[in-house]
C-alpha cells in the first residue's frame, strides 16, 4: 500500500502543488461561507 502511494506520488509530482492551491483554496471558501451568515447578525 505505501508502495502504490508512493508511485502515486511521483506520477502526480508535477500536478500536486496546484492540487494543494485547489484544496486551499475550497477551505478558504468554505471558512467565508461559515462566517459570513455570522457577520449578519452583527448590522
Amino acid at each position: 500500500m505505501l508502495q502504490e502511494i508512493r508511485a502515486a506520488l511521483e506520477r502526480s509530482r508535477e500536478t500536486i502543488w496546484q492540487d494543494i492551491v485547489g484544496a486551499v483554496a475550497l477551505l478558504v471558501l468554505l471558512l467565508g461561507a461559515l462566517y459570513l451568515p455570522g457577520l449578519a447578525g452583527l448590522s
